[in-house]
């Protein structure tokens, strides 16, 4: 079974490469490819993973994630950009997406991108994380939520920052996938987070770990 892959991309060229790319692997399938937010909505059907160019003509990317996201709440979504450009994967992740990567990137990574998310992980590093901080406008810690994590929650929180994905946690910590997948809802509603993007930024940012 492959990863099934659906690409918002306004330039053509790179809409192509992509798709060429990602569909010379048998593991990965480009399902389809769109220059706009407004035909991919109209259009597309559900993917795994679906790569979406941050600057587009009509709605954005940045703005189109809640949509992509309420339509298919299961689908990870990772942001194109030309330049490390803080603010905007910063507003990215604020918006749900679950990572990003430089349009500039080598085919390896942009893959190696794609089944990250796929496996459960964030295409987002603890470096990109600090630099973003910046940006972040401070906000009122709301009662019981870092300081109610268990000590196992902060264990978990600690291998999610390290970029481990469900079941690479499971094996270092000597648990199931299951128990893992339960810490980490429980950490996301205390935290107040969605994904694990945005759990790695608010770790820094709160100094959690």
């Amino acid at each position: 079974m492959s990863i099934s892959i659906g690409i918002v991309e306004d330039h053509s060229e790179f809409r192509q490469s992509l798709e060429y790319i990602i569909s010379s692997f048998s593991e990965y399938t480009v399902s389809w490819a769109y220059a706009s937010v407004e035909e991919a909505l109209e259009n597309n059907t559900e993917t795994d993973v679906l790569l979406l160019d941050i600057n587009l003509p009509g709605l954005t990317g940045i703005e189109a994630i809640p949509l992509f996201k309420h339509r298919s709440p299961d689908q990870k979504i990772i942001m194109l950009t030309i330049l490390e450009d803080d603010y905007h994967i910063l507003e990215s992740i604020k918006n749900g997406a679950d990572g990003y990567i430089l349009k500039k990137s080598s085919p390896n990574k942009i893959l190696d991108a794609i089944l990250q998310v796929y496996e459960g992980g964030a295409a987002l590093t603890p470096i990109v994380a600090k630099q973003v901080m910046a940006f972040l406008k401070p906000e009122a810690v709301k009662q019981g939520s870092p300081s109610c994590l268990t000590a196992r929650e902060k264990e978990i929180l600690a291998q999610i920052i390290k970029g481990l994905t469900n079941e690479q946690i499971a094996i270092a910590l000597f648990i199931s996938a299951q128990t893992v997948r339960n810490h980490i809802k429980n950490i996301y509603d205390k935290l107040q987070v969605h994904s694990r993007a945005q759990v790695v930024v608010k770790a820094f940012k709160e100094k959690l770990i």
